[in-house]
């Protein structure tokens, strides 16, 4: 049987993955976004990452090509695919619980075109055994077929690093696993036929959710113990950076940075984890302490402006600050899950009015996401604070002073301005 390829979810990890399965196997992106799917036929990836001529090489015009991607909202253009890849969001609610209703509500779409042989590959962010405890059951449900007996199901989580040009989704080694040894074994032939880094095939679906939610969660906690170091050295007057720097110096130190810690992943997959351990009545210490201070630095990063201008004689009640970067990281345009929403609801909360200019994001997407303003073009104004909050390349050489109002608080979150700021991370 010839492989036919369905993608639900054409964002950061799906387009890529379903413009690299198309250089080899007919392929369907599906997606709910009519907006989304119409700029994608023009040959056109507002999210970057994937580039217009590698994405304008692979498309076709219609369904049933030997080879190639067709981008749709019509269920009808997947019915006749064998392989379903399930690459959807997966967020957390205000309390910080997984929301799995993007999970379910894909689930339920594949499910009214499962047919007998089929397979359903996961790749989206999950604790440890939602693909076979919470996704299967709407797969039968929707399609009234039995699971490992009529279809089957696979996972391979996503380590795709939005805006990385160098790591791509063929350079990144995948892991993959099957709800059968067989079943696992045709997942990973299927990624191993196009990713050239090769493949790790793990013994069960469970062992590869847990894979993925446990390499963010690893990076969560280092990173939290670095902020929580900055925020002691700060107290003593040392700088941080210099002690990293110092410390780097011995073979076996992990070099990590403190930092605002957001994202589509490293921000989610530590509650996933944690969400799973307390159902087996485990609370998890460590991760959830971690994820606290992490989350906590947005505010952290706010009152430390506010401690330096208030040093320097500034009015807090009124100021103007401004904002250097909204996405999550630099040189890309994902404002999933960034930690600079926390620093400026927080320099809200004291008053003062911030102006957010970021070449990379996208002002209606932001808007629609946080209720925020910003601008692209880089305002002609005075400010009473710059904060740095992304290293965007555009922002290495500004020219500060024409920005800065007298006296004025210069804050880099990111620690790349030099040492010639009023306060860094």
């Amino acid at each position: 049987m010839s492989i036919r390829i369905a993608v639900i979810g054409l964002g950061y990890v799906g387009l890529p993955l379903a413009r690299l399965f198309a250089t080899k196997y007919p392929v369907v992106g599906f997606d709910i976004n009519l907006e989304r799917v119409s700029e994608l036929n023009r040959g056109t990836d507002s999210t970057l990452e994937v580039n217009d001529d590698d994405l304008k090489a692979v498309l076709v015009a219609k369904t049933g090509e030997s080879m190639g991607l067709y981008c749709s909202t019509r269920i009808e253009d997947i019915a006749d695919c064998n392989y379903y890849i399930v690459t959807v969001p997966t967020p957390v609610d205000k309390n910080n619980r997984p929301d799995l209703t993007p999970l379910y509500k894909s689930s339920e779409t594949v499910g009214k075109v499962l047919k007998k042989g089929d397979i359903v590959i996961y790749e989206s962010t999950v604790y440890p055994g939602v693909t076979e405890e919470e996704c299967v059951p709407v797969l039968e449900r929707v399609s009234g077929l039995r699971f490992n007996v009529d279809f089957f199901a696979g996972y391979s989580p996503e380590r795709i690093n939005p805006g990385d040009k160098e790591h791509t989704v063929e350079k990144i080694l995948k892991v993959t696993a099957g709800s059968t040894p067989e079943i696992g074994r045709k997942v990973d032939d299927l990624y191993k036929s196009v990713i050239i880094a090769g493949t790790h095939l793990a013994p069960s679906i469970k062992v590869a959710e847990a894979a993925k939610v446990i390499e963010n969660s690893q990076r969560d906690i280092n990173i939290a113990f670095v902020n929580e170091l900055a925020k002691i050295f700060n107290l003593l007057g040392i700088d941080t950076h210099a002690v990293l720097e110092a410390a780097g110096t011995k073979w076996n130190f992990l070099p990590f940075k403190p930092g605002l810690v957001g994202g589509h992943c490293i921000g989610v997959d530590p509650y996933y984890l944690a969400q799973k351990a307390q159902e087996t009545g485990y609370h998890p210490e460590i991760i959830l302490a971690g994820r606290r201070l992490n989350d906590s630095m947005g505010e952290y990063v706010a009152s430390q402006v506010v401690k330096l201008m208030i040093k320097k004689g500034i009015a807090i009640n009124g100021a103007q600050v401004l904002m250097l970067g909204i996405t999550f990281k630099e040189n890309c345009p994902d404002v999933r899950n960034t930690k600079i929403v926390d620093v400026i609801r927080a320099l809200h909360d004291y008053g003062i009015t911030v102006t957010t200019y970021d070449p990379w994001a996208n002002p209606d997407e932001v808007r629609h996401e946080y209720g925020l303003n910003t601008v692209t073009k880089l305002p002609e104004q005075a400010f009473d604070a710059v904060v740095l909050g992304v290293a965007h390349h555009e922002f290495k050489n500004l020219a500060l002073d024409s920005l800065k109002n007298s006296p004025c608080v210069v804050y880099d979150v990111k620690g790349t301005l030099g040492i010639n700021v009023d306060g860094r991370l």
